[in-house]
């Protein structure tokens, strides 16, 4: 058996997270489709332009590694688009609906922000300097993305779910 190493762990995670990138950018237009506020449409249609790049980050990352981009099958990524879909489902029409979108969003945003934190780290122990930079890069877009996420929800989602459009209404 071979040994175990942070090479072989950072390789698994970035398979791991190549999965979930394209997964992820498969399910953004139906979520767009489903999202009933223009804002929060054209906030799921930017993230789809904005996840094609992380697949192409992600592809030089495994160029820098001499590997060949090949995704793991994600339990976690598969659990948490599964979430959305049934909030597409069990809240279609109702006022709630946008908000639980969000949340469903910013589940997937919290899993990436973890899986590019983790990798960045691993990229810079092993003198991957390069391949860290691109994490990093991502790794903003997916913290700013969650920051719009939380912005939209508290502007309009999350009052309008409580059956107002005013906080606290």
């Amino acid at each position: 058996m071979t040994e175990k190493t942070l090479d072989n762990l950072f390789y698994d995670t970035l398979k791991d997270i190549y999965y979930a990138e394209r997964k992820i950018l498969k399910a953004l237009p139906r979520m767009a489709r489903g999202a009933q506020s223009p804002e929060l449409k054209a906030a799921f249609e930017k993230h789809r332009e904005e996840t094609q790049g992380q697949i192409e980050r992600l592809q030089q990352v495994f160029e820098i590694l001499g590997k060949r981009p090949m995704g793991k099958t994600c339990e976690a990524i598969e659990g948490i688009l599964a979430e959305g879909d049934e909030i597409l489902e069990e809240y279609k029409g109702a006022d709630a609906l946008d908000a639980g979108l969000i949340a469903a969003a910013q589940a997937v945003e919290h899993y990436e922000i973890t899986r590019y934190g983790t990798l960045k780290r691993w990229a810079l122990v092993l003198g991957l300097d390069a391949a860290a930079d691109l994490l990093d890069e991502t790794l903003q877009e997916e913290a700013r993305t969650d920051e719009s996420l939380t912005a939209l929800a508290d502007a309009r989602a999350n009052p309008k779910a409580q059956g107002s459009d005013k906080p606290g209404g």
